[in-house]
Parts: C-alpha cells; structure tokens; sequence
C-alpha cells in the first residue's frame, strides 16, 4: 500500500535532494579547485548550504582544502580553496588482452598512481587461469599505492551483452557466455584480495572504455567514431559526448563490415571482413611475419621505421581497408571525427596515408577534411584508462553513498 503519511514521505524527498546537490558541489570541484563562495555563485544554492555540503565531501574524503583561493576582486580576504582529494576512493582498472594482462589506480583527479603489465598468452587459455592472474595483478597494484578503491572496472576484447557482467563472446581469447564479474571475484577471494572481492565490478568491451577515455582525456570534439585494434577491429561511436552501445550493446563491431564481399573467409562466418584485411593476422600475414609471436604492434612499427618493403606494403593495404570500412561509417552516421586509437594510433604514420586517400574518394555526401582523422595520443592506454576513470567518474556523479557511509 502507498504510504500516505506526509511526514514519512518527506524525509525520503529530502535526502534525495541532499543527494542531487552533494552531486552538484563535487562536480563543481571536479572542474579544478575553487571556493565555497564560487561554487555558491555557479550552483545557486546559498553560502550556508555549500558550506554544509562541502563539511560533508571533506568528512567523507573526497574533498580537501588546498590553500586561499585565487583572488576574485571583491572586498575582503580570499576564502580557501578546495579540490578533490587525491588520498579518496579511487578507481581500480584491469585489461585482458590476448597477449596481456594490465591493471591500473586511478585517483579522484583521475591521475594514474600505479601501473602494471604482464605480457602473457591468453589465446585459448582456460579463463579460469587467467582470470587468477588477473586477480594477483589487481591486488599488486591496489597494494602498491595506498588508495582505497571505490570500484573495480574491466576492459575484455568480447562482446559483453546485457547480462550484467557476463561476456557473451570473445572469439580472440575462445571464451563464450562467461560470467566474468562472478568469475573474478571468486578469484579475488582465492588470491586472499578480500577487499577487493567485495567491491562492485563492472566489465566493458575495451573498444567502448577505448572510446571513452578518449573522450574524457582526448582534445577532440564531443562526437566522433573511435578504431582500434587489438587482435580484432573495433569502434565506438562518441555522440554528443555519450556511448552509443545500441539496442543490444552490440554497436562498433567494425571489424565484421565487409571491404570486399567477395573476399577470404571470416571466423564470424562472413567473407571479406576488414579483420580480414587490417586485423592483427592479417597485417601479420601479409608482412610475412605470421609465424612472429610477441608485441605484433612494436614489431611492425619498428620494421616499418626501418624501410622493410613487404610491412610497409601490408600496412597501406591495411589503411586502404581501414579506409574503406571507415568511409561507409561517415557516410552513414556523420561524426565529426575520427580518431585512431589502440594499436592504430602506434602505426597512425603508416595507415592514415592511404586511409585519407579512401576517405576523400569515398565521403562525398558530406565535406570531409583531412585533418579530422587523427590519432590517438592514448594509444594503447586506452581502454585501461577508461576502466579507471570510469570508476572515480561514478563516484563524483554519485558521492552519496560515500559521504553517508562517514555520517
């Protein structure tokens, strides 16, 4: 039954208020230090009531003073500054590539306070072994700097579809329909990273946390379309500054558009796929180095720095089809950019040459300058980043829970 009672209903009413403006003060600071005063004249809620949200921020950790404010002009003494608090929670990130494993902290600022890599084959592996090494990384890197995490977020090069949590497919490492938040905290348990067990775990695509942070940390436009490789081809389509996933969070399998209809077989099932063209193997392939194992990116880079004639020819065919693939995209959904990220933004000087020579013979529905494909300075940081930021990005939208944690 309805609860009819005014004076039981308003409580309720009240904290989700007081959780809305706790919300809107730290996203203030979120923008860089500055008064209780400026965040009063920017929010328009009274002195009075900044003063006693920010007492609740700070009680919490999440803010901390910082010295006088900058001096605004008017009478009197400057106030203090604040801005987040780079000891507060922070955020955990983990990457399972197929050729390594990588976790990182992120504090509140989002600056990286710790960092590792394990270069390892996960190609076929059983998740299981993979994912307990996943979990003695994360708790190494959570140890190494002192932070507390809010939250644990993992990139996986798969499809993870609308079962929270659960990787549908992920051809590249031979893992379908796993439970992979489950998974990982039981091996959080198991490798005695209790506290991390506890946490919440989220678990994206690394395409999609590619494209995210390149829209959180890059210096483009808020809409642009994101590529990149690991050992498959992906995207993320960026739109007014938000993830288009699609009806079943599907959106930016790139690497399954056809070049060539006509063209070799595709794992999918298809023929004439771009992976086919510009994927890891392929490029591999055509360079003559498919029997070359390691870090495929560094090896091609170097060998192409140094003039070898068949990698640079098998990079321009891959631009060619990257080209293509990426010309159909403009046409269809208008970005304003594009942006090669992951390991394409390591071989940009190779692939943007033909790629733009494909983009300005194919984009003529709409003008199309060269300079709005660009590359990456993220490179293969990316999707990690993502995973980490996106954590402390959802503890400033909803700080709440933290600060009534410390009432």
């Amino acid at each position: 039954m309805r609860d009819t009672d005014a004076r039981r209903a308003r409580p309720a009413s009240q904290q989700g208020m007081r959780r809305a403006n706790l919300a809107l003060v730290l996203g203030e600071f979120a923008a860089g230090p500055r008064s209780r005063a400026e965040v009063a004249a920017t929010t328009g809620l009274t002195r009075a009531a900044v003063s006693s949200l920010v007492d609740e921020l700070t009680t919490a950790g999440l803010l901390t003073e910082c010295g006088p404010a900058v001096p605004s002009g008017k009478v009197g003494r400057p106030g203090t500054a604040l801005a987040l608090d780079p000891q507060g929670p922070a955020g955990l990130g983990g990457e399972i590539g197929v050729e390594h494993l990588a976790a990182c902290v992120v504090d509140l600022r989002g600056e990286v306070r710790g960092w590792l890599r394990q270069d390892v084959t996960n190609r076929d592996r059983p998740a299981e072994a993979v994912l307990r090494d996943l979990a003695v990384l994360l708790r190494e890197v959570a140890d190494s700097c002192g932070l507390t995490p809010a939250g644990l977020a993992v990139a996986v090069p798969g499809l993870v579809g609308a079962a929270e949590g659960v990787v549908e497919r992920a051809p590249n490492l031979g893992w379908s329909d796993l439970p992979l938040s489950a998974e990982l905290r039981r091996a959080l348990r198991e490798a005695d990273a209790n506290p991390l067990a506890d946490l919440p775990i989220d678990v994206d695509n690394e395409a999609n946390l590619g494209g995210l942070a390149e829209l959180w940390l890059g210096e483009g436009p808020d809409d642009f379309l994101h590529l990149s490789a690991e050992a498959g081809i992906g995207a993320a389509l960026v739109v007014d500054g938000r993830l288009l996933r699609g009806a079943r969070g599907y959106a930016g399998e790139l690497g399954h558009v056809p070049v060539h209809p006509d063209g070799p077989a595709c794992p999918c099932g298809a023929r004439g796929c771009l992976e086919q063209y510009a994927g890891e193997a392929a490029v591999l392939r055509a360079a003559g180095l498919a029997d070359t194992g390691g870090d495929w990116v560094a090896l091609l880079a170097r060998r192409a720095a140094d003039g070898d004639p068949a990698v640079l020819a098998a990079l321009e065919a891959a631009g060619s089809a990257l080209g293509v693939a990426a010309a159909g995209a403009v046409n269809l959904l208008d970005p304003a950019a594009l942006v090669l990220g992951g390991g394409y933004a390591e071989l940009a000087a190779w692939l943007l040459p033909a790629m733009r020579t494909e983009l300005a013979d194919r984009v003529t529905v709409r003008a199309w300058r060269d300079d709005w494909l660009t590359a990456s300075r993220l490179g293969r940081r990316g999707p990690l980043l993502g995973a980490g930021i996106g954590v402390v990005r959802a503890v400033v939208a909803d700080p709440g829970r933290f600060a009534a944690a410390e009432a």
